[in-house]
């Protein structure tokens, strides 16, 4: 074997070591890493008083997962004000008492939900080579799911379903209006159902001044682009595990949709035509269980203070 021989050698096997270290790492330690972010935005009427949203998505719940369920009963010692749920709650057909195991705790505390696929669909291995080509199709294989008993249970803790929706509720003095769709990445939405509903709302109750809520699981730029013409001021996100591997100093490799990289997670402005809100897009909590590994991408939770505007 000549030197240059040895040399290849060499670097393919450093390479290969580097690789399985890696995928141990975000298979054995990193995808359990939860973790809280914490953000504040400005965007109460004058002299509102704050209110605490946490920020849950993609739990994608099996029912081994006891760590996960612990870590999220832990969040009520934050006393949310509201809680916001953007979707694929379930990752395995017996996934709902896990969910119910996590949630129980914020029983009376007010929040809003929608659904993502992974709440009508089991979880179906798929090549991840494929993430690189767009943004993930559909099988015709995959299990359906009890989607109306995980709904039941939401609704019974409280929490009102924003599918296609828009709904009313005072959150710690302020009137919240709030608007959703169900999951864009099965093109479950109805956008053109927001105005009118939007309009029946505040018929019904002209009270004021008052926030304005958008809620989906996907972040397509149409959706987004909808909400805003649409009145949100804060729109919540899931869906894209924050690109789920990334590179450290790059970022998100694929983001399953056509939002930015730059903004596959946290705290961002959206902007269309003249008008703009904040958008939260959370890195979420979960993986598939065929794909159970994350790398520079922590599973979280997000607590947003909503402070009056200056």
């Amino acid at each position: 074997m000549t030197a240059a021989t040895r040399a290849t050698a060499t670097s393919l096997g450093v390479v290969a070591v580097a690789g399985a270290a890696a995928f141990a790492y975000g298979t054995f330690v990193e995808r359990r890493q939860y973790t809280l972010r914490t953000a504040t935005v400005p965007v109460l009427p004058a002299g509102a008083a704050d209110i605490r949203v946490l920020h849950i998505s993609d739990l994608h719940m099996a029912p081994w997962q006891t760590d996960k369920q612990e870590w999220i009963r832990g969040l009520a010692r934050l006393n949310p004000h509201l809680i916001v749920d953007t979707g694929d709650n379930l990752g395995h057909r017996d996934g709902i008492p896990g969910v119910q195991a996590a949630f129980d705790v914020f029983r009376g505390v007010p929040g809003v939900y929608v659904n993502g696929s992974n709440d009508y669909f089991g979880p179906s291995f798929k090549n991840p080579l494929r993430y690189f080509m767009g943004p993930s199709k559909h099988t015709g294989t995959a299990e359906r799911l009890d989607t109306e008993r995980l709904e039941a249970y939401f609704d019974s803790l409280g929490w009102k379903n924003l599918n296609n929706r828009a709904a009313t509720t005072d959150v710690n003095g302020t009137i919240i209006d709030f608007f959703g769709v169900d999951d864009p990445h099965r093109h479950y939405d109805k956008l053109e159902r927001i105005p009118g509903a939007l309009d029946e709302l505040r018929e019904e109750d002209d009270r004021g001044p008052r926030l304005t809520i958008g809620v989906a699981h996907a972040p397509y730029q149409y959706v987004l682009n909808s909400f805003v013409t649409h009145g949100a001021e804060i729109i919540f996100a899931g869906h894209t595990h924050g690109g789920q591997v990334c590179v450290p100093g790059y970022g998100a490799i694929v983001t399953n949709c056509d939002i930015p990289r730059k903004q596959v997670k946290g705290l961002s402005l959206w902007r269309h035509g003249f008008h703009s809100a904040y958008l939260n897009v959370s890195a979420g909590l979960g993986t598939s269980i065929y794909a159970p590994f994350r790398f520079a991408c922590r599973p979280e939770a997000t607590l947003l203070t909503l402070t009056a505007r200056a």
